[in-house]
């Protein structure tokens, strides 16, 4: 199995009545500010630690499992989750962190959106802001508003029915050829690794995601474009855009939404840079963890 160069320690805060569970490396510095490290959709805290291993630079280190992943569980039953939810999220958990500073924030995916936005926000919170690959939705139009609350209804029908609910596996070596079938670029001990950090034992002995089903539930409100270009606009720090050599956007929307479309949408940010991370898939922080480190650490600098 990996091993863990930097081993993180696990801390749990209050966070809007949720007890948060939050990955932490080294210690504060009063010289630098809090690298914040934010996930994807249906993904963890502990899937920074390759990228935190690659880092050459001592930092102190704060990765939060969002509501509903990992070790962050509801406190009651919940059937669908907002995004707004995790900007308020995030604002408690820096306050908590690091109350009237600003700090690196870097976001991966879903987190990689969540951090855009925010930034745009809260534009005196960010000092630095990554975004890998957090590209937002495709583009809607008004008139898709009525089918996307019908599917929304629908969708709340069949999670309450067990239909959504989220596989679970025989084995933790089961979870991991999983996490290869998904990455071909992710080796057998890394997986495994990850395994352990991605799912959890339950009473019958199988193993299941730490992943709320209820994520799977569409958004009831549709992704407006303009809106996220005017907060965009707000964004005050320095921005690094960085995407991987693979095409995830071709993958998963085809003509529906393009890397063309994604950069388009970006030229409103007021101080952006561009990157490719080469030989890697969306999961470029396991592909190329000490590229991916390199480059940020270089940025932040």
């Amino acid at each position: 199995m990996y091993q863990a160069l930097k081993p993180a320690r696990s801390e749990h805060i209050v966070v809007r009545h949720l007890s948060y569970h939050v990955r932490v490396w080294g210690e504060p510095d009063p010289l630098r500010p809090p690298l914040v490290l934010v996930h994807g959709w249906m993904d963890v805290s502990a899937s920074w630690q390759f990228m935190v291993d690659a880092l050459q630079q001592a930092r102190w280190i704060i990765a939060p499992d969002w509501r509903g992943f990992g070790l962050t569980r509801a406190g009651a039953p919940v059937d669908s989750y907002w995004f707004p939810d995790y900007l308020a999220d995030l604002d408690a958990l820096l306050d908590h962190y690091a109350p009237g500073s600003p700090v690196d924030l870097v976001g991966h995916s879903m987190g990689g959106n969540v951090a855009m936005v925010y930034s745009g926000v809260r534009p005196e919170r960010i000092r630095r802001l990554v975004n890998l690959e957090g590209f937002g939705m495709p583009a809607t139009r008004p008139a898709q508003a009525p089918g996307r609350y019908a599917q929304w209804l629908d969708e709340l029908k069949a999670l309450h029915r067990g239909d959504n609910a989220l596989k679970a596996y025989e084995s933790v070596d089961a979870v991991a050829r999983r996490l290869m079938k998904t990455n071909r670029r992710l080796p057998a001990d890394k997986a495994d690794w990850l395994a352990r950090q991605w799912a959890a034992p339950n009473d019958k002995g199988q193993w299941e995601i730490l992943g709320d089903a209820a994520h799977k539930v569409v958004s009831a409100q549709l992704y407006r474009v303009d809106e996220a270009q005017e907060i965009f606009r707000r964004i005050s720090a320095p921005v690094l855009s960085v995407v991987a050599s693979d095409d995830s956007l071709g993958q998963w929307w085809k003509d529906r939404f393009t890397l063309a479309e994604f950069h388009e949408r970006m030229t409103v940010v007021p101080q952006l840079r561009s990157e490719v991370v080469h030989d890697a898939g969306h999961m470029m922080h396991h592909d190329q963890p000490r590229v991916l480190a390199e480059l940020i650490e270089s940025f932040l600098a």
